[in-house]
């Protein structure tokens, strides 16, 4: 096994002094039977335990795997734990430090590994969504000819962030955040295992209650919290670890989301949908994650004005003016108190009732388009303004609405191919209740017809 990872001389410091390792590496797991959670991955024959040597190689042997999941669940421990497989020759990169000729000299000693005396090597590869498309495509000979076995660890979603042939080439296994279940039986073992705190402190009900919740699915998050507890406490002579010790020793939780990556576009959907489902409460918590983490005043604003017509619209029609509105009062004021405005344009569009009219009619009248439905304009409603235009027969037979009591002409406005379809749908919500009545009598007169109750 190649020392990359995990280099002997941290791995002779750990035995020599286990104590001067942090909490999350003692307890990092030896075996696969003791990973806290994702046990949808580490069933019998699954990838992983394939990789650790549970099961024989040849024709079927372990594919490559891409491991993405959101920080501290699991990804590095996986590792870890294939690389105590003694069977095979394991090597570690970082892609925040390798590059295209890194990777070449661990495909080169993999081949004369595998040539000379047949030993496998697995390739760990953190962070591969660094790796630039170039550098990712140097991986692909070595992951399809097998003289690899890759692990790829991410937090970015790699849809996005890895090249597709590499995917195509590799099994995509999606870990979960640790429910508060897995992380309470983490954190009893760390209490208790000598390889942890050895029974030094216990953790009191409510001190628990709060550490899952600023741990917040992230089983190192917790460790560490616990850590400092521990500390803590036996800085001033207690075994237990009260509420009041744990948030001195922790000072607020980190919050978990990153404006660069995949938790950037999922809590900004969190926001939209919470908007659209009416939920102030969750709407404000979403945003209280974005202002806190410190993204864009100016993205958050443009992600309201969109609500504002796709889950709004006519329902309400002073929804968008108002995220415009406070779109531009955020562009020129800017944090911290901007989120006095931004909470304010939240709270009035999660209010605000709600309509999606107009957003499915411009993408049926759109699909149509597309689908070839864009025969003509009739000639009535052609240019008749340029010089040979009337002996087309252009703007001949046109009735000018303004003519005709009413204001509405009967006629015929769109072409052949979509004449009589209907695009928009008004709901009876809010105020787009009025247009409902408005557009039936409308399409009545300008199929000539008498409206309904007229």
């Amino acid at each position: 096994m190649e020392p990359d990872l995990f280099t002997a001389a941290a791995e002779d410091r750990q035995e020599r002094d286990p104590a001067g390792s942090p909490l999350a590496v003692r307890m990092r797991p030896r075996t696969l039977d003791e990973v806290v959670g994702q046990g949808h991955l580490l069933k019998q024959g699954s990838p992983l335990r394939r990789l650790v040597g549970e099961a024989s190689g040849g024709p079927a042997g372990p594919s490559s795997v891409i491991l993405w999941g959101p920080p501290g669940t699991g990804k590095t421990t996986l590792a870890y734990v294939v690389s105590q497989a003694t069977n095979k020759r394991f090597v570690e990169l970082s892609a925040i430090t390798a590059g295209v000729k890194e990777v070449r000299a661990v495909i080169d000693g993999a081949r004369r590994a595998s040539g000379g005396y047949g030993k496998e090597t697995v390739l760990f590869l953190d962070e591969i969504h660094r790796f630039s498309k170039a550098q990712q495509d140097s991986l692909l000979p070595a992951v399809e000819n097998r003289w690899v076995t890759l692990i790829a660890a991410t937090t970015e979603n790699p849809y996005f962030s890895v090249i597709s042939p590499l995917l195509s080439r590799s099994l995509l296994l999606t870990l979960q955040a640790l429910t508060d279940d897995d992380l309470r039986g983490l954190t009893h073992r760390a209490l208790t295992d000598e390889r942890g705190l050895g029974g030094a402190v216990t953790l009191s009900g409510d001190a628990e209650a709060h550490l899952l919740r600023i741990a917040g699915g992230d089983a190192r998050r917790a460790l560490t919290a616990l850590e400092a507890g521990a500390g803590s406490a036996l800085a001033k002579g207690e075994d237990e670890i009260t509420l009041e010790t744990l948030e001195g020793a922790v000072d607020r939780a980190a919050v978990k989301y990153d404006r660069d990556g995949d938790q950037h576009y999922d809590v900004a959907s969190a926001l939209i949908k919470s908007i659209r489902g009416s939920d102030v409460d969750a709407t404000l918590h979403y945003l209280a994650r974005m202002i806190e983490a410190g993204e864009d005043p100016r993205f958050i604003a443009r992600r309201l004005m969109i609500s504002a017509s796709e889950d709004i619209g006519l329902a309400d029609p002073t929804a968008l003016q108002t995220a415009v509105a406070g779109a531009q009062a955020v562009a020129m004021i800017g944090f911290p108190e901007a989120r006095i405005t931004l909470s304010q344009v939240a709270v009035a569009l999660a209010l605000a009732p709600k309509s999606n009219a107009a957003y499915l009619a411009i993408d049926a009248a759109l699909a149509d388009v597309r689908a070839g439905l864009a025969g003509p304009v009739p000639p009535h409603l052609r240019d008749s303004h340029y010089k040979g235009a009337e002996k087309l027969g252009h703007g001949r037979g046109y009735t000018y609405p303004h003519d005709v009591p009413g204001g509405i002409a009967p006629q015929q406005y769109a072409p052949d191919s979509v004449h009589g379809k209907r695009y928009y749908e008004p709901t009876r919500y809010g105020a787009e209740a009025r247009y409902a009545d408005v557009v039936e009598r409308v399409r009545s007169r300008l199929r000539g017809e008498q409206p309904p109750g007229e």
